[in-house]
């Protein structure tokens, strides 16, 4: 029980425990906007039974961390830069999101909206969780191997990630209500998959793009559309309540 005295290893915990959470933000959105292909009764199904198998997975790489370290090796090398499995799982996984997104995109701006939503494709609940499950694992490898490098106690690394996931799931649902509720929270939601995706290829092609840059505009997109979404309830209340003043004139 000397663990619990130690401020290193609650320090650890509190440092990886911020990370998850943080390098889940683009794993939420995604699974809100695949989740959402499901009939809405299934919706909130799908979405726990994705995450919770992505939890498995994620645990089942920090217990095989040898082999998790192992994708860092260079495969081959093209033009110069050592090419891993590691970054094969990258590309692959930054283009599904690319064109993940771009399909999303073009069907919200293709014809009536109404129409869309009403003939929008449907996925089965096993795609749905398939295709979150694979993302997770693309989203997971470099936490894990940063977790990896931060912590010396597997318990330690397990217990963040469990926390980080229990946190995912209470909040896929109102993150997911909420960007079904605003279409242009939606359209942002989709432009922030083609950002992580091509973050994702450039980092498998070995450009690293440092993720507080990433975060830091997906931050300021969301504050401006949040002031938006204020602006714009303050304009429909201003115009109900205008109507309303301009007949009690005239009742007077």
């Amino acid at each position: 029980m000397e663990w619990l005295s130690d401020p290193q290893i609650w320090a650890s915990l509190l440092t990886l425990t911020t990370l998850e959470i943080v390098l889940g933000i683009d794993n939420l959105v995604f699974v809100a906007i695949t989740a959402s292909r499901l009939p809405p009764h299934q919706q909130a199904k799908g979405r726990r039974i994705g995450l919770a198998l992505a939890l498995l997975m994620r645990l089942a790489l920090l217990a095989s961390i040898s082999w998790v370290i192992g994708l860092t090796a260079p495969l081959f090398t093209v033009l110069g830069h050592g090419v891993s499995w590691r970054d094969v799982i990258l590309v692959g996984g930054g283009i599904f999101l690319l064109y993940k997104g771009t399909a999303e995109i073009h069907e919200r701006l293709e014809g009536d909206t109404a129409e869309m939503a009403a003939n929008a494709p449907r996925l089965s609940m096993s795609r749905v969780i398939v295709q979150i499950m694979a993302l997770d694992i693309v989203f997971s490898l470099d936490s894990v191997i940063t977790a990896v490098g931060m912590a010396n106690h597997l318990w330690v690394m397990m217990t963040a990630v469990i926390i980080a996931s229990i946190i995912m799931v209470v909040g896929s649902g109102p993150v997911s209500r909420f960007i079904d509720a605003h279409p242009t929270v939606k359209m942002l939601a989709l432009s922030f998959l083609l950002l992580i995706g091509m973050t994702l290829v450039a980092d498998g092609l070995g450009f690293h793009v440092p993720k507080g840059f990433v975060y830091s505009a997906i931050g300021f997109s969301m504050a401006v559309e949040a002031l938006n979404l204020i602006a714009g309830r303050r304009r429909r209340a201003a115009s109900v309540s205008l109507p309303s003043a301009h007949a009690m004139k005239e009742d007077a």
